[in-house]
């Protein structure tokens, strides 16, 4: 390295983060309560400071400075000076390196040691001491990148209408761990995701968004390693603007890597979204490390007590919540959304704890500053943003709730389906409300079914096959002696607990798992699949696997690369499901529908009826004990030729086979889908009833033509 210059000189306070200009590197960070900031230059090993500067010059609350004759490459990091108040929500320490909160990458892993606490470890008075340690051989170096985009050439999203979207949740690294044809460097990394292989994997199964879970660089937690165990799941955000390292198989072209990947599940169709996680940062409470932001300026980034600013509001229930009412923070997370919307084309946000995002000082509100930006910034207004809507704060459940332009994901949905299979009954109303898209959740401000987010399993709780193998949790491995994760799934192992050779149960299982598969893509809404849920994964009966970096969280392909008969069945009939559903315009829906538009004479656009074919009454929907439901919908093919579909679902969730009469008017039917015969063909309906079969649903279709106006 050249020697480096005696100062900096002024700089400029925009953009925030360290910007490369040819001929040296502008830094500007936010602080609105430092002193002083210092920007220190550390060696290519990372191991030893070999400049410090003091940021010359503070505009508008951002200190900055301009180092000149360096580039890509250099290593650093910050020390700020202000008051240790922690009664005041001070926490300035300058013996404490601190990353850049707009970082793009880093050099080095955090090694864990008391140093990296602001706070001696172990005082009397605990969070209220001072550490006067260094930590910086224990932090990783923020490191200076080029801001040259590769062209993207005439390169397109997919641009996937809301309507045909079928999300597949998935974790880069769990994803293709197990993936024994791949190269062992490519496992587990982005590299992975463009594999031909993978992508057609995918293609196959009629998936057309897939969803990373956190890919922004997170923090081991300290507690798991001691346990050793692992943060797998990344839900602990060490920097908004930096890959995670460990995805990359190849550490010399990271942004290609990751901009490859993406392109290639572009060319085949297949949006990409993240999961992002702004509701809080790995600093955890008073009594968590001092990294970055707790270092730069506690009282701004983080939400404190009002009258106890040494603690932290804890709406995450993580020990923090960042504070999306300052503009600069807000700004730092929006800042963020458009670089990986620009930099890596990615195609949508799901957002954690999505109500910690939209909390001003007085609670949750859907027209808080988080909100109101997204809607009308012009690049990030276009793509698909959902929400986790909920956190653990005060009216911390909002679902439906959030404005126009936003999904949301819809426990509703998972909790009504699982029931309504399991057998326990009075579920009509609950059960038809899920059907059709959750309208008395969404259907107001011009919000379309879309807007739920219908899914039976996320990667927060059991696998598909988990939910009919076991009652309760299995969460040993944990090493929270399985008091961790919820206690009731909702599930039922339908006679034994765990595994079995009982080919009756396998059976039953099997059945019930296709009827709720089914009910998700017939269902109005954007039906989002569990990765590996095709394959039959197992987590043993773990609804917590947040750190199990390994086989209980990895997906097992072995069954799929063999062509095991079970699992290709599956895949199969998952491909099915989404075949049909592209096929049948009744099975989703732009608009919520009431049942009040005559599509064709006497059929109007939804209708609802019993077993025995007659429209159900208010007691009907009311019998506390049933558990049969048909539904009728018609749907406008072309309003050229004036065909229209019409599709009749028949649900059963009893323990016996029972008939249904097809209601009026008589109607030409074709059997398309019975979840208890997979690979059952379609058939002409003859007669006018159907039998349907135990623990199964029945789809049936035909096209009627529209009476001219």
């Amino acid at each position: 390295m050249a020697p480096l210059p005696p100062r900096l000189t002024a700089g400029q306070p925009t953009p925030l983060g360290a910007s490369w200009d040819g001929l040296g590197v502008n830094f500007a960070v936010f602080s609105a309560h430092a002193t002083r900031i210092e920007l220190c230059v550390f060696d290519r090993s990372g191991r030893r400071e070999i400049a410090r500067y003091d940021l010359p010059d503070c505009t508008d609350e951002v200190f900055h400075g301009y180092l000149p004759d360096v580039g890509p490459g250099l290593l650093y990091g910050y020390r700020a000076h202000g008051p240790y108040q922690p009664e005041a929500g001070h926490r300035f320490n300058p013996n404490k390196l601190l990353l850049d909160p707009y970082a793009r990458a880093f050099s080095g892993r955090l090694r864990w040691n008391d140093t990296l606490f602001g706070y001696r470890i172990g005082s009397p008075r605990t969070d209220v001491s001072f550490d006067r340690r260094d930590s910086a051989t224990a932090m990783p170096k923020s490191v200076v990148v080029s801001d040259e985009n590769p062209m993207w050439g005439d390169h397109r999203r997919p641009n996937r209408t809301w309507r045909e979207t079928v999300i597949y949740e998935t974790h880069v690294r769990g994803f293709s761990m197990q993936r024994n044809d791949l190269e062992h460097p490519l496992r587990g990394t982005f590299a992975a995701l463009s594999d031909p292989r993978i992508i057609d994997h995918l293609v196959s199964l009629g998936i057309t968004a897939i969803e990373l879970m956190p890919v922004h660089a997170f923090l081991q937690d300290r507690f798991l390693l001691e346990r050793k165990l692992a943060n797998y799941w990344g839900y602990s955000t060490l920097c908004f603007f930096a890959p995670e390292p460990r995805y990359f198989a190849d550490q010399t072209r990271t942004a290609q890597e990751l901009r490859a990947a993406i392109r290639r599940l572009h060319g085949a169709g297949i949006e990409v979204i993240l999961d992002v996680v702004y509701n809080h940062t790995c600093e955890g409470s008073e009594l968590g490390p001092t990294l970055s932001w707790r270092g730069l300026d506690n009282a701004s980034y983080y939400r404190l007590i009002p009258n106890q600013k040494r603690y932290f509001v804890n709406d995450t229930g993580t020990g923090n919540t960042l504070n999306l009412s300052h503009p600069r923070v807000l700004q730092m997370v929006i800042d963020s959304l458009r670089f990986w919307a620009t930099t890596y084309c990615v195609d949508g946000f799901r957002f954690d704890l999505g109500c910690s995002l939209g909390r001003e000082d007085y609670g949750f509100d859907p027209h808080s500053g988080f909100f109101d930006i997204l809607r009308q910034d012009p690049v990030l207004s276009s793509l698909k943003l959902i929400s986790e809507p909920w956190d653990l704060g005060p009216g911390g459940y909002q679902l439906g709730n959030h404005p126009p332009g936003f999904a949301e994901w819809n426990d509703k949905f998972r909790d009504g389906v699982r029931r309504y299979w399991r057998g326990d009954g009075m579920l009509r109303p609950e059960i038809s409300a899920r059907l059709m898209g959750s309208g008395e959740l969404f259907d107001r401000r011009r919000r379309a079914p879309w807007a739920s987010i219908n899914f039976i399993t996320s990667h927060d709780g059991v696998t598909l096959r988990d939910l009919v193998t076991y009652d309760t949790r299995h969460n040993e491995a944990n090493g929270e002696g399985g008091r961790d994760g919820i206690s009731d799934n909702l599930s039922a192992n339908w006679g034994v607990e765990g595994e079995t050779d009982d080919a009756s149960i396998n059976d039953l299982r099997a059945r019930t798992t296709r009827a709720m598969l089914a009910t998700l893509f017939i269902s109005h809404g954007t039906p989002m699949l569990l990765g590996g849920d095709e394959m039959g994964r197992t987590q043993l009966g773990n609804n917590n696997a947040y750190c199990q970096d390994n086989e209980i969280s990895w997906l097992d392909w072995t069954p799929v690369l063999n062509d095991e008969d079970r699992t290709r069945d599956l895949t199969r009939f998952i491909a099915r499901l989404t075949a049909l559903r592209r096929t049948h315009p009744t099975l989703s829906s732009n608009h919520f529908l009431h049942g009040r538009h005559e599509v064709v004479p006497s059929i109007f656009d939804t209708a609802w009826f019993d077993e025995s074919g007659e429209v159900l009454t208010q007691a009907a929907w009311e019998d506390p004990v049933a558990q049969l439901l048909a539904v009728r919908r018609a749907a406008v093919f072309s309003e050229v030729n004036g065909l229209v579909d019409v599709t009749l679902v028949m649900l059963n969730a009893t323990n016996e086979d029972r008939e249904f009469l097809l209601p009026q008017p008589p109607l030409s039917w074709r059997i398309v889908l019975d979840t208890a015969e997979p690979d059952r063909p379609d058939e002409v309906v003859v007669e006018d009833k159907v039998m349907a079969p135990a623990h199964a649903l029945i789809l049936l279709a035909t096209v009627a033509r529209r009476t001219p106006a």
